[in-house]
């Protein structure tokens, strides 16, 4: 019996093919009078009855078959499109869900949906609000009556809940008024019942992007482009949104796409700017957000950018000018309170910066990053219960802050049990954090596992997060090779140029304190600054900013330069001189300018401290340090070769200079902390005080890396701290523990 209905099947389907559908209808009714759940033949005649019009009629034939197949695709197919021409959408739309659940492909699933949204609008035609009402909604909407606009809005929706327009302007609405979540659901819907307006997916998108669902938003631009290929708004913010993800390369792209379409385009020129400064190349940030403020002197986040660039290019003083036109412009700017906070602290005024930080974080509570730079700028104050407090609130807020817990973990020692040492490694595990995050991370798990003693894994997360600093930092020796060479080069030159000592009025006396960072010149710092009659100014860029042109040789060198130089470094140390005649510069990189303060400030006294050469290079590897400036920390053979160009700089100094270069042994000055420091006080012409025994005690804000270390009694036994991770370095530092100092 079987054979006999698989025959009368296949004789079937035949027939129907060949388009002869009364005998293929014949033979599937004879199938069903001895199967009448068979559903190859219940679903064919219904077919045939579509086929003639009929679509009522298969209905019941499809459902047949479904029961007795639920899995076959095509069956759902059929009965769904008989719905739809049938005109009940509602049960079409439960069939699609049906469908999906049984695993019907959602290519054609999408295919029919498309078709029911377009068969129920020209069946039902969606009513629209009147122009008089979207005129209305749009005189409220310009002339900022939101409460006003909001009430029409909501209106529109409900009288025309189908129609797009009501939805897109509440979300307008919505958005300026800075209810993001609520902006959300209007978004969608405006999408939904929209598909091809690109705008509705640029504010999808925009509001997706503010909620940070970043991911989501992405993919809202690029619907948008490829409905509108040449609207440069969806450029831009495609291109705002790849920065976020750290996709720095594909932001530039989009950005100047966006400046492409609209060469005028104030933001998009501002956000290249931004996206410029974050790829390293600070020059062509500068001119990109100098040419938008050019064409809109008061747009206020392209003032803030520009202070980005010029923070990042060590010129502080201009970046805090241009913060504060920012924040002139738009007084409840929060990033710009922040940003300037940061540049204070940078600048050593660390009471404005803590008043500007609290200031952002009034305006915007949840603000991060804030709350991490106010916990930075109170750590240097050496207040640090209310460092560690604002640490851990802005990372509360954002979880993932990969910065903030790498700041952190400064602060405290872990335990097996330690909640952060968890969250970082979740953070860790991600696969799709942006490379600067996952280096914060790398290094922030690395002093956790340095603390819990496992130092294998410890240096595992050093050289994971310092390979993703380097390639970030884009550092190639060569660059520091060839500056060495330039300021041995010019010193000659700036040697004829030396100031005559008689001559010289200013009774200001600085004392440079140099080496390279983490040999100790935190410390050397804290015990002169201990000393009434001098002011400890810290890490001062001054003489980089405005004397390496002169010590390179790329400008002019003669008397008046030099005394150029000289006088607007000591009108920029007057100024935070804090009524002492004697001021401390402790920028370790000075050393490399040492030819030039020599010849411009002759009374000037030079304090070179020295370390354990392994145990310099180590400590620098191992430290994530803020500056970009320092591209030769993160892979030991930088640090190697570099400690050897300023190891070999530092002989040609002292060949010229002999005794003016005081020597600072840092080992020995643990040791015999008392004579040691009465022998440097006295080559630097004070009268002996005791407070200089108590480094620790100096209540001066500190801002380097050493900033916990130096709220410390002076210890011994630092500099063998490298030798736990000996076994796991493969000889790495063998050659420089060797053989650099012989």
């Amino acid at each position: 019996m079987k054979q006999t209905v698989d025959q009368m099947l296949q004789q079937g389907v035949a027939a129907h093919k060949d388009g002869n559908l009364q005998e293929a209808e014949r033979l599937y009714r004879a199938i069903l009078q001895s199967q009448p759940a068979h559903p190859d033949a219940n679903h064919n005649l219904g077919l045939i009855a579509v086929s003639v019009n009929q679509s009522a009629e298969a209905l019941p034939l499809f459902i047949l078959a479904l029961e007795a197949n639920p899995n076959t695709e095509q069956f759902w197919l059929s009965y769904i499109k008989a719905l739809i021409r049938e005109g009940q959408f509602d049960n079409a739309k439960q069939a699609l869900r049906e469908g999906e659940e049984k695993g019907v492909t959602k290519e054609k699933l999408k295919a029919l949906t498309q078709k029911l949204v377009s068969v129920k609008a020209e069946n039902n035609p969606v009513q629209a609000p009147s122009q008089a009402e979207i005129q209305k909604f749009l005189n409220h909407y310009q002339n900022g009556k939101y409460g006003d606009a909001e009430k029409l809005a909501i209106s529109i929706t409900e009288q025309f809940p189908e129609h797009q327009f009501g939805w897109k302007a509440l979300g307008a609405v919505l958005m300026q008024t800075n209810r993001i979540s609520e902006t959300l659901v209007s978004s969608q819907k405006s999408v939904q019942l929209a598909p091809q307006d690109a705008e509705a997916h640029i504010n999808l998108g925009v509001t997706l992007q503010e909620l940070g669902r970043l991911d989501e938003a992405e993919a809202s631009y690029t619907q948008a482009i490829a409905l509108k290929s040449d609207i440069a708004e969806a450029h831009n913010n495609l291109g705002n949104t790849l920065q976020e993800l750290g996709r720095l390369e594909e932001s530039e792209v989009s950005v100047r796409q966006a400046i492409a379409l609209k060469p005028d385009f104030v933001e998009a020129l501002s956000n290249l700017g931004n996206t410029l400064q974050k790829l390293g190349r600070l020059d062509e940030a500068e001119a990109s957000c100098r040419q938008a403020i050019t064409l809109e002197s008061d747009y206020a986040e392209a003032h803030n950018n520009l202070g980005i660039t010029l923070q990042q290019l060590g010129r502080l003083e201009e970046a805090e000018t241009s913060y504060t036109q920012a924040i002139a412009l738009k007084s409840d700017y929060a990033e710009a309170h922040s940003n300037l906070g940061d540049t204070l602290q940078e600048l050593g005024r660390l009471e404005e910066a803590e008043a500007s930080l609290r200031q952002a974080i009034v305006l915007k509570f949840d603000f991060a990053e804030a709350h991490n730079n106010l916990g930075n700028t109170l750590k240097e104050l050496g207040r640090l219960g209310g460092a560690e407090a604002s640490l851990r609130q802005a990372i509360d807020l954002k979880p993932d802050y990969a910065e903030a817990h790498l700041n952190l973990t400064s602060m405290k020692k872990f335990d097996s049990q330690d909640e952060q040492y968890s969250q970082m490694q979740k953070i860790y595990l991600d696969e799709n954090i942006p490379e600067e995050q996952r280096c914060h991370i790398n290094f922030g798990l690395a002093k956790a596992c340095e603390d819990l003693g496992d130092f294998e894994q410890a240096l595992q997360h050093y050289r994971e997060g310092n390979v993703l600093r380097k390639k970030l930092l884009n550092y190639d020796v060569s660059q520091d090779i060839e500056l060495f060479n330039q300021l041995k080069s010019s010193y000659p030159q700036i040697a004829k140029t030396s100031l005559d000592p008689e001559s010289l009025t200013n009774r200001l006396k600085p004392i440079f304190i140099v080496g390279m960072p983490r040999s100790g010149t935190t410390l050397v710092e804290q015990i002169i600054s201990s000393h009434a009659q001098v002011t400890g100014a810290g890490e001062l860029s001054f003489a980089h900013q405005f004397g390496a042109s002169i010590a390179r040789g790329l400008s002019a060198v003669n008397a008046d330069a030099l005394l150029n130089f000289r006088d607007i470094y000591l009108t920029k140390l007057q100024n935070i001189s804090n009524g002492n005649l004697i001021i401390t510069d402790k920028m370790p990189h000075n050393f490399r300018y040492l030819g030039l303060l020599a010849a411009a400030f002759p009374e000037a006294k030079i304090v070179h401290v020295t370390r354990n050469s392994a145990a310099l290079c180590w400590a620098n590897y191992k430290q994530y340090f803020v500056s970009k400036t320092l591209g030769y920390c993160y892979e030991l053979d930088d640090v190697i070769n570099y400690y050897e160009l300023y190891r070999n700089l530092m002989e040609f100094w002292k060949n010229l200079f002999g005794d003016r270069i005081y020597d600072v042994d840092y080992e020995l000055l643990t040791v015999n902390q008392e004579e040691e420091t009465r022998k440097l006080i006295h080559y630097l012409d004070l009268n002996w005080e005791e407070e200089c025994l108590s480094p620790h005690q100096n209540k001066r804000s500190v801002s380097t890396a050493s900033s916990m270390q130096v709220r410390k009694k002076v210890y011994q036994g630092s500099s063998q701290q490298w030798e736990k991770y000996k076994p796991f370095l493969n000889g790495a530092l063998d050659y420089v523990d060797n053989a650099i100092e012989q």
